[in-house]
């Protein structure tokens, strides 16, 4: 009934990995692993393509443009991000559309070519990851991290 299988349990282990990775990581490493699930669900989609595993290739590239739309997408503030979150908004738009028409036609062409273009972002993201003595400086939340630092002392 209860029957102990390594891949459940491998597949539960990674599951447990990856939502306690979720929990602890501040918002530089949270658009990291949203740039990692994006670029492993395309990868995946690729290999289902050749290996003729239709349904799971969709399955793939839904998982892939949810994590571009609803993740990547979702997060940019626009609103303080001026021009640069702008164009990464019409990107992000872009790799959508592109997805969509490599899932209707079966196309590993356009997943490469966004594959390319998450890599290069993700590249250029790790490039900005805040210093680390600079987050031991301050404790809390992330957004705690963006407050200044309040002094202990009273003032008289």
């Amino acid at each position: 009934m209860f029957g102990y299988s390594p891949r459940n349990a491998a597949n539960a282990y990674s599951k447990v990995s990856m939502e306690t990775g979720v929990i602890a990581a501040d918002p530089h490493k949270l658009i990291m692993l949203l740039f990692d699930g994006a670029i492993m669900a395309i990868y995946n989609a690729i290999q289902q393509i050749e290996a003729g595993k239709i349904p799971e290739k969709g399955r793939s590239i839904t998982h892939a443009i949810s994590i571009v739309e609803s993740g990547l997408r979702a997060s940019l503030n626009k609103d303080v991000g001026g021009e640069l979150a702008k164009n990464l908004d019409a990107l992000y738009s872009y790799m959508a559309k592109q997805l969509f028409m490599a899932n209707l036609k079966n196309d590993t062409k356009r997943l490469l070519e966004v594959k390319t273009l998450l890599n290069d972002l993700r590249g250029a993201w790790e490039q900005i990851a805040p210093v680390k003595a600079k987050q031991a400086e301050y404790v809390g939340t992330p957004k705690d991290a963006l407050a200044p630092r309040k002094s202990s002392h009273i003032v008289v």
